[in-house]
């Protein structure tokens, strides 16, 4: 269905990728997976024919329709939510809508007439059952925003329904080849799993971007690795290709320290017999076959794995902290929480879920002291040192500061080898280092929040929404640091793996503001609910 052949992007000097040649069949989901800054979203973009600057060839199917996850979530403030949603058939959307303003008119001569009926074989071949309305309504409900929304503007949504809106978009003509850029974003638990059901019944081609492990597990049958500037195809999920990339590694690494060793021995016998005439025909032999010998360079991988290890400056005594009868709601006649309380305990490490907008991010500001109640107390142990990760951490990191002096102005006494040392394990090298704050990415940014985090060594860690613009090595080295990590953790996030690495006691809150609280693993408790 889609293919390309000796694919080369290049930025400058940079080589992104080059030589590409890949054949993607039909009824084939595959990952495409690299670090950060690989190429990955690049390479998407090319496939999908937003970008046109590059080297080779990009070969479609013709016939076959093609969609793209949009990513500018205000490019339709002026829709109804069922209008977005329809344009993305742009066909049918048309017909209907220039349909719809000749019978306005109310003027029809024969040429309208003539009009009317080719507009009706254009609806009738996009959408043979007329239920395009039916069919709009089950997916965006699949994505958590109810049929009362269909007619509202785009403009009165969140900018999270926003995002659930395009993706309906794109879901909704059913196309041949599918290109997805983190999916996932924005979406509760909830909507990630009604998502993966629709993607594993896709019939055609799926391309599919996601730090996401276990979305990537549940959708994918095949597994592009970006890396050493190449792209390699595995058969299998996400599991399944970091079983055989390790394999390999280990394999090719084993082969090569082989050679290296025959290396070392030719050449000692090389050294010792060339001058001696009787064994110089051997060595004259070992040195063609020292010749022919090829010891390939291990290239290094544009993958990186970060060191995140979080330490206390003191242990934590019995007393946590407690919500007593704790009500607080944004407007007066809105509750979210009523009456709440709530006792943590020592050794918790809470997995904090729910829907999109319960109140996850107001538990964690209120806990924090950013919100206070409208009635009840909530008590904090003595011993305790809470440190935070803000859900709006991209946008708090701004400004002309240095990382390095933006990381030290949280401990301008503390130990500066320390600032460094943070850093670094956050793979800041020394020059990475002295870049302005407001210069790095998103993926930067949070790298940067985890620094500091483990700069505070506090004893209570509150992590809102940690793992966005993260990789999927940072996130698996975050999720081993908090199964690690000797004391309390809060981690709101909708990365299932993240959650079910760590994870004691699972604590939902419902749309009503009920409070579901359980002592197990995430995984436990999606059992015990059916999920």
């Amino acid at each position: 269905m889609l293919q390309t052949i000796n694919l080369t992007k290049r930025f400058g000097k940079r080589v992104l990728f080059e030589n590409i040649n890949l054949k993607l069949d039909r009824n084939k989901r595959y990952g495409l997976i690299g670090a950060n800054g690989a190429g990955k979203t690049t390479f998407l973009k090319i496939l999908s024919g937003e970008i046109e600057d590059y080297e080779g060839e990009v070969v479609i199917e013709s016939g076959l329709r093609v969609g793209v996850l949009g990513q500018n979530q205000f490019a339709f403030e002026d829709f109804t939510v069922l209008d977005a949603v329809l344009y993305g058939n742009r066909r049918l959307y048309d017909a209907i809508k220039e349909k719809e303003k000749l019978y306005m008119s109310g003027e029809f001569t024969d040429e309208v007439n003539n009009r009317l009926a080719e507009l009706e074989v254009i609806t009738v071949e996009e959408d043979p059952t007329y239920e395009y309305e039916v069919n709009i309504t089950k997916i965006l409900e699949g994505l958590g925003i109810p049929a009362s929304k269909l007619y509202e503007p785009m403009s009165s949504l969140t900018s999270a329904d926003k995002f659930k809106v395009l993706l309906a978009q794109v879901l909704f003509p059913k196309p041949d080849i599918l290109f997805l850029d983190e999916p996932t974003n924005n979406l509760d638990l909830d909507a990630i799993s009604w998502l993966e059901n629709q993607l594993k019944r896709h019939e055609g081609t799926m391309v599919v971007i996601s730090h996401d492990r276990h979305f990537l597990n549940e959708v994918v049958t095949h597994i592009l690795d970006l890396d050493y500037q190449t792209i390699r195809e595995f058969t299998g999920n996400y599991n399944d290709w970091y079983i055989a990339s390790t394999l390999m590694a280990k394999q090719k690494e084993l082969e090569r320290n082989r050679k290296l060793k025959e290396k070392e021995e030719l050449e000692s016998f090389i050294r010792r017999f060339s001058a001696n005439a009787s064994k110089a025909k051997q060595a004259t032999s070992r040195q063609k076959q020292l010749e022919k010998l090829n010891i390939e360079e291990l290239k290094p991988s544009s993958r990186r794995d970060p060191s995140i290890v979080f330490k206390m400056k003191r242990p934590i005594g019995n007393d946590i902290l407690v919500f007593e009868n704790v009500t607080f709601g944004y407007e007066p006649d809105r509750k979210i929480f009523k009456n709440l309380t709530l006792k943590f305990n020592h050794g918790d490490k809470i997995a904090l879920i729910g829907a999109n907008g319960v109140g996850k991010s107001t538990l964690c500001n209120l806990i924090m002291g950013k919100l206070k109640p409208e009635t009840g107390e909530i008590k904090w142990g003595v011993t305790v040192q809470p440190s935070y990760f803000p859900q709006n951490t991209t946008d708090l990191i701004d400004g002309d500061e240095t990382l390095y002096n933006w990381l030290k102005s949280f401990n301008p006494k503390g130990d500066l080898s320390e600032v460094r040392n943070c850093l670094g394990r956050m793979l800041f090298s020394g020059e990475e280092q002295e870049k302005s704050v407001k210069s790095v990415s998103g993926g930067e940014k949070h790298r940067l929040m985890l620094s500091k985090m483990m700069l505070e060594q506090g004893n209570f860690l509150i992590l809102d929404e940690p793992n966005n613009h993260l990789d999927l090595e940072s996130i698996i080295a975050l999720g081993e640091a908090l199964r690690q990590f000797p004391s309390n953790v809060i981690v709101v996030s909708h990365d299932r793996e993240l959650l079910d690495s760590f994870a004691n006691r699972v604590i939902e809150i419902k749309p009503d503001g009920t409070i579901v609280d359980f002592r197990g693993t995430y995984e436990e408790y999606r059992e015990r609910e059916g999920k």
